[in-house]
């Protein structure tokens, strides 16, 4: 399979050849599609997103109920976020020519199948979060226990 080429493109997507890498991934590759794909998804916003546009119950969500639904986030911030989903097919967005215009989103076939590796993560992380920030609380204990040992004369 070395130095072959391969064709991979979603349906309805302009199908591209690419020289042969593996499917498994090497994760120190930048053209590693898994390093690629988190490095698209991997901020809580992207996620955050994906979730409330695939749980809404509805077609698509204004860009100000989104921002209703995600404390903490910015304006700016989500615009750049759904900037980034929609340059990625995951996410699509339809100005309505009212004053002021109203933007809504909704998430691409492609979007919404990235729902269900995400809420694989969302389990694991209420299974093992609270394992993560105990050891992450006595590895802080550790630390500065071993430097008032060591700022002692």
């Amino acid at each position: 399979m070395a130095g072959e080429e391969s064709t991979l493109a979603p349906p309805g997507h302009l199908a591209v050849t690419t020289p042969a890498r593996s499917l498994r991934g090497d994760l120190f590759d930048p053209s590693c599609p898994t390093r690629q794909l988190l490095d698209r998804v991997g901020s809580k916003w992207t996620s955050m997103v994906v979730k409330v546009l695939s749980s809404t119950g509805v077609d698509e969500v204004r860009f100000a109920e989104l921002k209703r639904r995600m404390p903490g986030i910015s304006q700016k911030m989500l615009a750049q976020t759904l900037r980034s989903l929609e340059r990625d097919s995951l996410v699509e967005r339809r100005v309505e020519a009212t004053s002021p215009p109203r933007v809504h989103y909704r998430l691409t076939t492609l979007g919404a199948s990235l729902d269900e590796p995400l809420a694989v993560l969302r389990e694991w992380a209420e299974l093992h979060m609270y394992e993560v920030e105990q050891a992450g609380s006595a590895w802080d204990n550790r630390v500065a226990h071993t430097q008032l040992l060591s700022e002692q004369p």
